[in-house]
């Protein structure tokens, strides 16, 4: 098991302090859906109620778990886009050489960007007292756990394209005409409920949607009447864990088919 997980850790690792010496990652995963939840928040408030089932809550407070999912989402497109530059600069021809297997090395880029992610959101959760969000202890908790899912299915849905990507041009394009729609389409910025038939089902369908209840639904572990309408909790948790293994799965198949 050392062995085994020394190589992952290693390229976790690597990750961490890739982002420590690249402020400006911080800033941009960070400061950018911060200022899109204040902006659009803000000026969505007064005209913007969300529709039944969202608890009869301000917009600034239904938009704010959607913020921390876009937070998530930023520094998935962030850390993944490594892989494209360590192909461009050789790093990453020398990890393939080395006697690891493909699951490891994309299990350490997915546990890196999944790391980085997590500390990112967890710092948003101190924002949830000024939009009227009370947390206890197992809110917290439940919140960083479903993060943890959330953040690692995105990560590994951006290997899946980072391995088959040659430019960084080429990464971003790809990664705002696939993330994007699924972050819109998750519920974070409009609930299901009131959405035309044809929208709703695309919704019901994403399986970040899931991943969006799961989180409403932890930060509002003491008032489950503001997320009544949305789908349960077990079932949440089980299509957000289903979505990362799949993706993970599918960034290993794609690595060990990618030439070096």
């Amino acid at each position: 098991m050392t062995r085994y997980w020394r190589p992952v850790m290693t390229l976790l690792w690597r990750e961490v302090i890739r982002f420590v010496r690249q402020r400006s990652r911080l800033f941009g995963a960070f400061a950018q859906p911060l200022v899109f939840w204040l902006l659009l928040g803000g000026g969505m408030n007064a005209s913007f109620r969300p529709a039944a089932g969202a608890g009869g809550t301000s917009y600034v407070e239904y938009f704010y778990p959607g913020v921390m999912v876009m937070v998530l989402l930023f520094t998935a497109i962030f850390a993944t886009i490594s892989t494209v530059e360590d192909r461009r600069e050789g790093f990453l021809q020398g990890v393939l050489v080395a006697p690891i297997s493909r699951a490891q090395i994309v299990l350490g880029q997915a546990l890196g960007g999944t790391t980085l992610a997590l500390v990112q959101g967890t710092l948003f959760l101190v924002l949830a007292p000024f939009v009227g969000i009370r947390l206890g202890v197992g809110a917290v908790v439940g919140a960083v756990f479903v993060m943890f899912l959330v953040s690692f299915a995105l990560t590994s849905l951006g290997l899946v394209i980072a391995w088959k990507m040659e430019s960084t041009q080429g990464f971003h394009a790809v990664m705002n005409l696939i993330l994007m729609p699924i972050w819109f389409l998750s519920g974070a910025v409009f609930p299901v409920s009131g959405v035309p038939r044809v929208l709703s089902w695309v919704m019901q369908a994403n399986p970040l949607t899931y991943g969006m209840a799961a989180l409403r639904r932890s930060l509002y572990s003491g008032n489950p009447g503001a997320v009544s309408a949305l789908p349960g909790l077990v079932l949440s948790l089980a299509v957000t864990a289903g979505f990362a293994a799949l993706s993970f799965l599918a960034a290993v198949a794609i690595a060990r088919r990618a030439a070096a």
